[in-house]
């Protein structure tokens, strides 16, 4: 499998981080994974709840330094 396409989004406020997923998982083959990295606190509540309404999947969620929140997104295969 391919390495997951890299969407940093730090030092965004949202809604930024949940746009750049959106359009990263546009240009995602199916199946295809992003690993979106963001630092606002908002991130965690609003990246799975757009990744649920995308019809996309949080493999994981990781707390990482300075604040910074790791989520690993897999665009739905049809």
């Amino acid at each position: 499998m391919a390495s997951p396409t890299l969407v940093d989004a730090r030092g965004h406020r949202c809604p930024v981080p949940t746009l750049r997923l959106r359009r990263a998982l546009e240009s995602a083959p199916p199946g295809g994974q992003i690993l979106l990295i963001a630092d606002d606190p908002m991130a965690r509540i609003d990246v799975p709840h757009f990744a649920s309404s995308a019809g996309a999947t949080v493999d994981s969620i990781t707390d990482g330094d300075s604040g910074s929140i790791s989520f690993l997104v897999t665009k739905k295969a049809p």
